[in-house]
């Protein structure tokens, strides 16, 4: 059996517009005269999902809508999503900022949380003082305080600065005391948001390296949310990814990270493009990838070449001045290299169906993502879409006994060998 220690049941959070609270006293009147009575809540029964990118026709909008996950003792939980997700709005009420609107968190133990740059310091106090403080919030005694005292400060790297007002602090400086006092004032629960991006990179290294030692040596959990998905994939067991308010997947943290990055790119090997993807020069009609041989519906094997078949119409009579050019990267989102048809295939005026052929045991297994450039006179992009398919390589069937785990890396170049003595 597991030992649960934090659990989300029914999570949700609502909020009025532009108002604190529900912003009137005859909502409030309403809230109040129903809950009286023992009726629900009549504001549950509207408002909207929260995409901040329509404008909406509800001043209520849900943060999070109906949200339940278990984390166990030791483990280390990922939350990832984009902008407004409603990652931040859960984090806060995991860590009891905020109450949600309907709802529970249980927990088992302390949970200790880094959520903004300074958020729980007394400006005016010393980071001294301010160790003390946080650590008997915590509900830690002044003398188990003073126990860590020195190895607060000492990871901290703000010894010089330990007794100047916190005020005085760069952000960097408060993110590393915070966390210092977060991590070594040994709580059960540690809740991290994307803060430790204020830290500079050697204090970035440090904080993942006591976060493992938190979790894998001392058994305490993590819950951790970050867009820098490497240190997602190398710190988290498991993962969630909201959207809109809603959690979208749960499971192993690869999967996770790759479920998020293929964000609003097509995960199936073929896109068939609309009138929108069309100017003055040229209509985007196919991308499709297949195995040689093969169909786009089959899965592209390690063991075979991949074709890359790019369909468009190009509309002007001086076919020469343009090209084709993909971007390619990883499902960490990195930039791997870029490859075009210039100074290979000429494109013609009229229909175009460009195919590039990958060789055999190019892509090493995983998933991939492309960008695809239309390119005019060598100098400016006239069409660019970022992660416009996605695409994922499978393990090609192997003898019995000869694999040994993945190999490093993302691709597989094949050299040339010789052995010049013979004998």
């Amino acid at each position: 059996m597991k030992d649960i220690i934090l659990k989300a049941e029914n999570i949700s959070k609502q909020y009025r517009l532009g108002q604190v609270g529900t912003g009137t006293l005859s909502h409030d009147l309403n809230r109040w005269w129903c809950q009286l009575r023992g009726k629900e809540d009549p504001y549950l029964k509207i408002g909207e999902t929260n995409d901040r990118s329509t404008k909406g026709e509800s001043d209520y909008v849900w943060a999070l809508q109906d949200i339940n996950f278990e984390v166990a003792r030791g483990e280390v939980l990922g939350i990832i999503g984009k902008n407004g997700a409603g990652k931040s709005t859960l984090l806060k009420i995991l860590s009891k900022v905020t109450a949600p609107t309907t709802g529970s968190i249980k927990s088992r133990g302390r949970i200790a949380s880094l959520l903004e740059v300074g958020t729980g310091f007394n400006g005016e106090m010393t980071g001294r003082e301010n160790i003390f403080l946080n650590g008997a919030i915590l509900g830690m005694t002044k003398k188990e305080i003073a126990s860590k005292l020195d190895e607060i400060i000492a990871f901290s790297g703000c010894e010089r600065y330990i007794d100047t007002p916190v005020k005085r602090y760069s952000s960097g400086m408060t993110v590393r005391l915070a966390f210092a006092v977060a991590a070594f004032l040994e709580p059960e629960i540690l809740v991290i948001d994307e803060v430790l991006a204020v830290g500079d990179a050697e204090f970035q290294k440090k904080a993942i390296g006591k976060m493992q030692d938190i979790s894998r040596g001392e058994g305490r959990t993590v819950v951790f949310v970050s867009h820098n998905m490497a240190a997602v994939k190398s710190l988290c067991t498991r993962g969630i990814v909201l959207e809109h308010g809603k959690v979208v997947f749960e499971g192993g943290i690869d999967e996770a990270v790759s479920y998020y990055l293929s964000g609003e790119s097509e995960v199936m090997n073929k896109k068939v493009f609309d009138e929108d993807y069309n100017n003055e020069v040229f209509q985007l009609n196919e991308i499709s990838l297949r195995s040689k041989g093969q169909t786009y519906e089959e899965s592209l094997s390690e063991n075979l070449p991949i074709e890359l078949h790019t369909k468009f119409q190009l509309r002007s009579e001086q076919s020469e001045r343009y090209h084709v050019t993909y971007h390619l990267y990883n499902e960490m989102g990195e930039a791997m290299f870029s490859f075009s048809n210039f100074q290979t295939t000429n494109l013609k005026t009229g229909d175009n169906n460009l195919i590039c052929t990958i060789p055999t045991s190019f892509f090493q297994p995983g998933q991939y993502f492309l960008s695809l450039f239309i390119i005019e006179d060598r100098r400016q992009a006239i069409f660019v879409e970022k992660n416009i398919i996605s695409f994922t390589v499978v393990d090609g069937e192997r003898e019995l006994g000869v694999y040994m785990g993945k190999e490093p890396g993302y691709i597989k170049p094949q050299f040339e060998w010789k052995n010049l003595l013979k004998g």
